[in-house]
């Protein structure tokens, strides 16, 4: 295995929001209650559906055999991003169990570096590319190439919109929804207290996956008759490390006590604000839509700013995302399924892989998918 430089190191109240708006955003079976909850009692059990244990398999378990002697190349969007690197290592593990070669490419969070590690990909002339963490859009041109060439395209977190995709070049976003994601990441920070609560929201404009989940957010937030949407900020991902230690300060200054709550898209935010905010003394409560990294479970564990995440299940998309494309290479359809959104509290943390500072399912995955592709018991 060649690896990149940098990868080993890297190794209530009755809250007014209305029943509309809690129909569209909580599980169907939720919306569809004989008789309408009062809705803090929604709000509170669609958070409390999201932070059930995850112990039941519901995804495939049927699909075509391994393809022996396979190549492929994993762009990622930037390997210091938690989710990211976190599902590079669900693909190399699950590239162990069917035999294949896994080449890892990092983009550094760069239009240039992507630029470079397609270009790279489609040299190595490769049989499948797997796409982690870039906005598949703007990628259009140079994945056209892949198209071209017959090279099948699956993607992690590459649109907003979660599942198989009928258009061309990338077949599948292994994702979870991120509209629901973002839904339950507001519910829980409007349920958390009672009290007035100002909220400000962290986002990336720059990739449409993290526009829809601020957006869904903000939506809720406005409808919160305890809440007060302070603002919503861009920062790019690839810019959290030089620039939210300033806007974290920036931000204290300019909302004093009013700004009790932060949702942000991604856990990576709330990495670079904890120490202005421990520095400051001040005790805001954190909760992010994406992806349950390490450090955010150490915060929640520690009972330190971050109240919750709804975290993906990394390492199982990693399997996901190689059987999906063990299925295109063997002239088969995706399965289009798509995990449901799970959230990371206090209370729940120990379980699920918890322990281990990760969202890993208790679900038997692993055995599901080796018995897809390995369905003789053959090593």
């Amino acid at each position: 295995m060649n690896w990149p430089e940098g990868f080993l190191p890297w190794l209530a109240r009755n809250l007014s929001v209305t029943w509309l708006a809690i129909a569209s955003c909580c599980p169907a079976s939720l919306a569809g209650e004989q008789r309408p909850l009062a809705e803090g009692e929604s709000l509170r059990l669609a958070v409390a559906r999201a932070s059930a244990s995850s112990s039941r398999w519901d995804g495939p378990v049927a699909g075509p055999p391994a393809r022996p002697a396979v190549v492929v190349a994993v762009v990622c969007e930037d390997l210091r991003n938690g989710g990211v690197l976190g599902v590079a290592r669900g693909i190399i593990e699950a590239g162990g169990v069917l035999g294949w070669r896994i080449r890892i490419l990092d983009a550094h969070g760069t239009p240039a570096g992507r630029t470079r590690a397609l270009a790279a990909a489609l040299d190595m002339a490769v049989d499948g590319l797997v796409l982690v963490g870039s906005d598949a859009r703007s990628l259009n041109t140079p994945l056209a190439s892949f198209a071209a060439r017959g090279i099948p395209v699956v993607g992690w977190h590459v649109g907003p919109r979660a599942g198989g995709l009928a258009q061309a070049p990338v077949a599948m976003n292994v994702s979870t929804d991120p509209l629901e994601v973002a839904r339950v990441a507001a519910m829980a920070a409007i349920i958390d207290t009672p009290d007035p609560k100002g909220m400000v929201i962290f986002t990336d404009t720059s990739f449409d996956i993290a526009t829809a989940k601020s957006d869904a957010m903000a939506r809720l937030v406005r409808s919160c008759g305890s809440c007060r949407l302070l603002e919503t900020r861009a920062l790019p991902i690839s810019r959290i490390p030089q620039d939210m230690p300033r806007l974290t300060r920036e931000l204290l200054a300019r909302h004093g006590s009013r700004w009790t709550h932060a949702l942000a898209i991604n856990d990576l935010y709330f990495d670079y604000a904890a120490p202005e905010l421990t520095q400051a003394g001040r005790a805001l409560r954190l909760v992010s839509a994406g992806d349950g990294s390490p450090a955010a479970f150490q915060r929640i564990q520690a009972g330190m700013f971050q109240i919750g995440t709804v975290a993906e299940p990394l390492n199982l998309q990693g399997w996901q995302l190689l059987d999906e494309l063990n299925r295109l290479l063997s002239g088969q359809s995706v399965t289009g399924h798509v995990h449901p959104p799970h959230l990371v509290t206090p209370d729940n943390i120990g379980n699920d892989g918890g322990q281990q500072l990760q969202y890993d399912p208790d679900n038997g995955y692993r055995l599901h998918y080796r018995r897809i592709w390995r369905p003789e018991g053959e090593p």
